[in-house]
């Protein structure tokens, strides 16, 4: 929030993000210590809110011998209010400083864990709890909060309804070797893997609709691109088909690197990101089949027969063949999930898209046309060995005014993860979640 969140007395209470709107008045900025040095008769102490980081400087001379050794004393993320006078410098971060007249210390801090030295980085996911007020991470969860916001807003924009789906599912949406279970009274639940089950209905229900939340699969992948728990955001559009559902998944992801180049330039900043490669992210963006995408894996010097789905390897040779996000369409039946849509031309086929994220990140995106016709649908179930008593309500949605329709899943983490410019993918959420982390 820019700008003052209140008033105590005559002194404005202020964030730091916006203390530039009060350049030559006092504020009070209510925070903690994110570090300090001392040249004797001055001490400069960064302080961090939450919005930003500003350097107080506090002279000797012109506070109290008791109010000079109390900033001596502090230590490394106690929490503190301070109070003086916002003063422009080009110099410094956010471009301002505050000549400090007061302090009061609310907790001086324990010895904190995380020194300015080196730290690895199973030590730093221990202390994940701690870490989460570094400059880096608070610079990659503002890209996030952006991506989300963007995603969302441009839903909003074109008449999509957020209908958020249930965590607690009684039947699996992309298969069932990556289950979460869970007792549920007398019978067992499932983590969800997806909303996308639900968003059909909703977008029966309400044409155009989408749901954003966490998701789960338990894959046993120690790869740098999986969670155990990620959030995705789903939309679903009813009379929706494979080339409607591939442009608006193209403007979406254009949108998203539009807003974050505009409003997270100082995040970008701060992780080093090459903003170059983001810039030349522009529609159109190039499509391929997946015949075509075999055939550059295996120009490549890749081998990879035709029918197998692409592993990291692949999409990494793949999306580094391209400058910005590639559609690949039109993948085997037999890797896809039973609700794909096949090509009518081509039934070895389905009418669906995965988006790969370009700089060898790979895919962001996945998602196409779902099966509309009852026959077809119930015939998919039975193949795939699904329990067809808990997907009778699903069946009804081709019973009852059954319509083409089409959506895609896009992987907030995964999207954090490119346009951050990181190599892996734990520090785009708070909390991760790995095959072999579940702590803090």
């Amino acid at each position: 929030m820019d700008g003052p969140v209140g008033r105590e007395g005559t002194v404005t209470v202020a964030t730091i993000e916006g203390v530039g709107a009060h350049a030559g008045e006092q504020v009070e900025i209510r925070g903690w210590l994110y570090n300090k040095r001392s040249s004797g008769s001055i001490h400069f102490l960064l302080i961090r809110d939450g919005t930003g980081v500003i350097q107080g400087v506090m002279v000797k001379k012109e506070v109290t011998p008791e109010l000079f050794a109390l900033a001596d004393d502090l230590t490394q993320e106690s929490s503190i209010v301070v109070r003086g006078t916002v003063r422009a410098d080009a110099r410094a971060p956010g471009g301002y400083e505050l000549g400090i007249t007061d302090l009061r210390v609310v907790q001086r801090a324990a010895p904190y864990p995380i020194t300015p030295k080196e730290h690895g980085i199973e030590f730093l996911l221990d202390h994940r709890h701690l870490w989460l007020r570094s400059r880096r991470q608070h610079a990659i969860m503002r890209v996030r909060s952006e991506v989300i916001r963007a995603m969302c807003d441009l839903l909003d924009g074109r008449g999509f309804l957020r209908v958020d789906a249930p965590m607690l599912t009684p039947s699996a949406c992309e298969g069932t070797t990556t289950l979460f279970k869970t007792p549920y009274f007398e019978t067992t639940a499932y983590l969800t893997q997806s909303g996308q089950l639900y968003n059909e209905a909703a977008a029966m229900a309400f044409g155009k609709v989408y749901c954003f939340g966490p998701t789960f699969r338990a894959e046993k992948s120690k790869t740098r691109r999986h969670l155990t728990e990620f959030w995705m955001l789903e939309p679903e559009a009813a009379y929706f088909a494979l080339d409607d559902v591939v442009a608006l998944a193209e403007d979406l992801v254009a949108y998203v690197v539009e807003r974050v180049l505009e409003r997270r330039k100082e995040e970008l900043k701060t992780l080093e990101r090459d903003v170059t490669r983001l810039e030349a992210v522009q529609k159109p963006f190039p499509r391929i089949t997946y015949d075509e995408a075999v055939a550059r894996v295996r120009a490549a010097g890749a081998q990879m027969p035709w029918g197998d789905d692409f592993g990291g390897d692949e999409e990494t040779v793949l999306s580094k063949q391209f400058d910005r996000p590639v559609a690949v369409t039109h993948y085997p039946t037999a890797v896809k999930a039973f609700y794909m849509q096949p090509d009518p031309q081509r039934p070895e086929v389905v009418l669906n898209c995965d988006l790969l994220a370009p700089e060898g990140y790979g895919e962001i995106v996945g998602g196409g046309e779902r099966i509309h016709d009852l026959a077809l649908l119930e015939q998919r179930i039975a193949e795939h060995s699904l329990p067809r008593e808990a997907y009778e309500w699903y069946l009804d949605l081709r019973r009852y005014g059954s319509v083409p329709h089409s959506g895609f899943g896009i992987g907030i983490e995964r999207t954090v993860t490119w346009i951050c410019g990181l190599e892996h993918v734990r520090e785009t959420i708070p909390f991760p979640r790995l095959i072999n982390r579940l702590y803090p």
